[in-house]
């Protein structure tokens, strides 16, 4: 039976990953070592790299914090997307409802958060669009295992019961077999006994010898 693999962890590497991509994009090198600045069309992802961090500062530390911390950051989460469900508010609500270790955790949720944004790809920074991609396909990757889980769970049980229903059924035939044979036999016992009560009686029956007379 297959087990959903952990989730979280390859999805900040990947998402780390990709910061460090995009921070990488900021500047570069020429000859003799100096450095150029960045160049004007490389703001936007600046911006996105900042983006990512405070995503991923705000995911450790929910998987990090202790319990009033991990409740604080969920309803702060759930409170600014109920004011104003901006999308990068849905996207924050989505991943820390997609972040395991604490009681809010929601795939199910997530997952239709997640899907909304996709929707609407435009609504969304380009690194988000990566970051909420990313998730969604490891949320849909541990949905389907778990679905899987719990069919063959099910298929499992169903398998046992229907096995035990037909032993209890071979059961009851050899017990209404058996209890057929015992009525059978006592049926024929009484019927011997029916037998020597007759015979009996007729051999009580029986005159005696008779003397002849002279």
């Amino acid at each position: 039976m297959r087990t959903p693999p952990e989730r979280g962890g390859v999805g900040l590497l990947a998402t780390g990953l990709l910061l460090a991509a995009l921070a990488g994009c900021t500047g570069g090198l020429m000859a003799g070592g100096r450095t150029t600045p960045a160049p004007a069309a490389a703001q936007p992802v600046s911006a996105s790299a900042l983006v990512l961090s405070d995503y991923l500062l705000l995911l450790q530390h929910l998987a990090q914090g202790s319990a009033s911390e991990q409740a604080e950051i969920v309803a702060t989460a759930r409170n600014e997307y109920g004011t104003a469900p901006t999308p990068s508010r849905e996207l924050k609500l989505a991943l820390v409802l997609a972040t395991p270790g604490h009681p809010a955790t929601d795939l199910p949720q997530a997952q239709g958060l997640l899907r909304e944004l996709l929707a609407h790809p435009e609504s969304l920074l380009p690194a988000e669009r990566a970051l909420a991609f990313l998730e969604l396909s490891q949320i849909d990757d541990h949905l389907t295992l778990a679905a899987e889980n719990r069919r063959l769970q099910t298929d499992a049980v169903r398998e046992d019961q229907a096995r035990m229903a037909s032993a209890n059924r071979r059961l009851q035939a050899e017990l209404d077999e058996n209890a057929k044979l015992r009525k059978e036999l006592e049926e024929a016992h009484a019927k011997l006994d029916a037998i020597a009560n007759i015979e009996r009686s007729l051999n009580e029956r029986k005159p005696g010898t008779t003397t002849p007379h002279p």
